[in-house]
């Protein structure tokens, strides 16, 4: 065989592997081929639904490791709920100190002073009563004529509805449900309060219930919290009302009333009896509901079965009926809809309820009233009658007379809704104000007399941080499997796609630099590149975006090994949908993001190229976001840099004054629930020291004006030069220039904490 032919037969065998392998899909040594088609990025966002979307359907059967019930006794059985009842009224946000004392007011003016309306048997009073702060509860009084009440009711409206609609005294609720007049016509003195509507705001684009609830969330609060503890402060009043005092006290409610009542009942037991109308249900789709019903946390302990179990051994009366509906769309607040329960899923909760309190004895009063299978109206008789029994086994439901009469003008709802608008917005932003010092005194266990015993001191806030704030899955992370692909070749560095597992659905994925002067046995120095808000890898790569510059290869020309990941905040709704479903589980966006992170920075670890004790992130926009809340929880990042995003944090997301707020904006996912009480950005950076940290800020970025970041930097700068010692670890770099990477100041602090000469 001659020479000639075995070169010509080698030459074919070469180009018939390159039709099987082109260049351009070979992988980097030590990693499969990547053979993933179409998007990855959405196909990364599909994964992260799916593995969420499971974890909702495993809530239940997690749930039992947090309850330890006692069933001797009916009094060793509420002991038992104790942490789990502060658990509740934690994460609703009943967390504010309610008025010592409370006296029910009557509202008057010159020209009106006596009762509104009276009807069979009662009068009707405009009311209104201290709650917290300066906060008041307001809505109308049922007061019984001539005997003292058979009991003392919270009555709820939903919150489309008003109290004069749920008493008659104007349209808008069939006779036949209107329950606070019925029960008053019963001989029961009944407040109504007030709720937040869901009203549109055409100027805020976004529903009075989610104006209210996004500084409240970011503080630790609630708008089911603050309205929960309005009911409860009637309930303290009625409690402490001389000879009414002996009767017992009750909450009924429908749609956003029967929520209140419901968890009312579950936190306070001096309410004898609930009855929920139109609310009780499989509490695991709760994340297409109306953001204002988002609790951080709630299904990790709470399905309607747990909170039903907490009213046990009092009553609770549970009516299947048509629920509230209702569909928001607006243009900067978030998606959501509310429909009826469906009648096999309240009957399933029920019975899971049942069975939670099957040790007790006697029996609780647990009943379920059926309306018109579950479709009819709310507030039908069998439902009263039970409820009324469970008050007052004596009393029994009168038959239904006509509406009151109006004997005076009527209350202006506008103006009311109005002030209590005003008045939890007020209290939301003099938390605001206050959170500062709450988060110092939350703080104060670090010791600072050393950067040693900084970082153990530390060491317990950041497990909090993981757990309570950003919210850890226990999943382990799964085997790499990393696959790869050539997918850029340049004069000075090779560039490839790489996906590797993380948890089962979940992958992550991004691209690898490297440059290619690197010698045999050389391990480099890597940067971590994070684009922002929409981005992609690509992005950081090429086409010189106006916001990233080519960031991530011009560090691997500067001879950085660079990783670009794709994270989740793409596509919009997609991924905001990701947090409503995280949420409910306790966990957040970053939930998924720090295992990635944390999954890549192990696999970089093992690269013959890499230096694993030189691993740096820097991030810009919403990848500065991720610079404040990953490098604190994956200590394989031994720096970090944020870039166009840190600021007085807080502040940015809870205030209602500055133009700067997120209040106002269409990010609905990016509220977090309670740092205002524990990390803003000072409290995040300090997680990170005392490895080396860096804001890049350009003067005119658009995120927040020069002040707030310095305000915030300060205290960073402080901690890092003043208090620990730590001369030129913490730096920022200010520029005359928008919302951008500057490659200035950052790169130099790169080469300088990376220790890799500078070109």
């Amino acid at each position: 065989m001659t020479s000639g032919f075995l070169k010509s037969l080698l030459l074919a065998g070469l180009g018939a592997l390159a039709l099987i392998c082109p260049a351009q899909t070979q992988p980097l040594p030590g990693t499969a081929a990547l053979e993933m088609e179409g998007d990855i990025a959405s196909n990364l966002v599909a994964g992260a639904d799916r593995f969420l979307l499971r974890k909702l359907d495993e809530s239940a059967a997690g749930r039992v490791q947090f309850w330890h019930r006692n069933f001797s006794s009916a009094r060793a059985y509420e002991q038992s709920l104790a942490t789990n009842r502060e658990r509740l009224a934690h994460i609703l946000g009943v967390r504010d100190e309610r008025a010592g004392h409370v006296d029910m007011e009557l509202i008057a003016t010159t020209t009106q002073r006596g009762p509104l309306a009276r009807g069979q048997g009662y009068e009707v009073f405009a009311v209104r009563w201290p709650a917290f702060g300066d906060v008041y509860g307001e809505g109308l009084l049922l007061s019984p004529m001539g005997r003292a009440p058979v009991a003392n009711i919270v009555a709820i409206p939903d919150a489309a509805q008003t109290p004069e609609q749920l008493v008659g005294l104007t349209n808008g609720i069939a006779p036949e449900c209107q329950f606070a007049r019925r029960l008053a016509e019963s001989g029961c003195q009944v407040v109504v309060p007030t709720l937040i509507s869901r009203r549109m705001d055409h100027l805020q684009s976004l529903s009075d219930r989610e104006f209210i609830y996004r500084p409240a969330y970011e503080l630790g609060r609630h708008p089911i919290g603050y309205e929960i503890q309005k009911a409860l402060s009637a309930v303290d009043w009625m409690a402490a009302q001389g000879s009414n005092a002996a009767a017992k006290i009750g909450v009924i409610g429908w749609g956003e009333g029967g929520l209140l009542a419901f968890y009312a009942a579950a936190l306070d037991s001096r309410i004898t009896a609930a009855c929920v109308s139109g609310f009780f249900d499989d509490r695991s789709k709760v994340w297409k509901q109306p953001v204002d019903r988002n609790v951080f946390g709630l299904l990790q302990q709470f399905g309607d079965a747990e909170v039903a179990a907490m009213i046990a051994p009092r009553s609770l009366i549970i009516e299947a009926a048509r629920g509230s509906e209702v569909t928001l769309s607006a243009k900067n607040g978030a998606p959501g809809s509310l429909e009826s329960p469906r009648l096999e899923d309240v009957r399933s909760e029920y019975e899971r309820a049942g069975a939670l309190v099957e040790g007790l004895s006697p029996k609780p009063r647990l009943e379920l009233v059926v309306s018109d299978n579950g479709t009819g109206p709310f507030g039908s008789e069998g439902a009263l009658t039970d409820f009324l029994a469970a008050l007052a086994g004596d009393a029994h439901l009168a038959s239904q007379g006509p509406p009151p009469g109006q004997l005076e003008p009527g209350a202006d709802a506008v103006a009311r809704q109005a002030r209590q608008l005003h008045e939890l917005d007020r209290h939301s932003q003099r938390l605001l104000t206050e959170s500062q010092y709450t988060r110092q005194k939350f703080m104060n266990k670090l010791d600072s007399s050393s950067p040693q015993k900084f970082q153990q001191s530390a060491e317990g806030y950041r497990d909090f941080f993981y757990r309570e704030v950003i919210g850890r899955f226990d999943d382990s992370l799964l085997p790499a499997h990393p696959r790869s692909r050539k997918t850029y070749d340049k004069p000075t560095w090779t560039g490839y796609e790489v996906v590797l597992d993380v948890f089962q659905d979940l992958i992550a994925y991004g691209i690898l630099l490297v440059p290619k002067d690197i010698k045999p046995g050389e391990r480099r120095p890597v940067v971590v590149c994070q684009h922002g808000l929409e981005g992609r890898p690509q992005d950081t790569v090429t086409g010189d975006s106006q916001y990233y510059h080519d960031f991530a290869a011009k560090l691997c020309e500067q001879g950085f090994v660079t990783f670009a990941p794709q994270n989740l905040y793409i596509f919009g709704d997609r991924f905001r949908t990701l947090q409503r479903k995280a949420n409910p589980l306790g966990k957040t966006l970053y939930s998924l993001i720090v295992p990635q992170h944390q999954q890549i920075t192990d696999w970089l670890k093992t690269q013959p190229f890499v230096d694993p004790s030189r691993i740096a992130f820097y991030g810009l926009s919403y990848g500065g976001k991720t610079a404040m809340r990953v490098p604190p929880l994956v200590t394989n990042y031994c720096m970090s840099i944020c870039s166009g995003d840190f600021n007085e944090w807080v502040w940015k997301n809870a205030s209602t004054r500055s133009p700067y707020s997120y209040v106002w904006g269409g990010e609905y996912e990016i509220f977090e629930f309670d740092l205002g009480s524990t990390f803003n950005y000072a409290e995040m950076a300090a997680l990170i020291a005392p490895r080396p940290f860096m804001v890049e800020r350009g003067h005119f970025d658009g995120v927040a004006p020069d002040e707030t970041v310095a305000y915030e930097f300060a205290k960073v700068r402080n901690l890092y030069e003043a208090r620990l010692g730590l001369r030129d670890k913490c730096v920022i770099e200010w520029f005359t220039g928008p919302h951008t990477i500057n490659g200035q100041g950052t790169f130099g602090f790169l080469h300088r904490n990376l220790n890799w000469p500078a070109p």
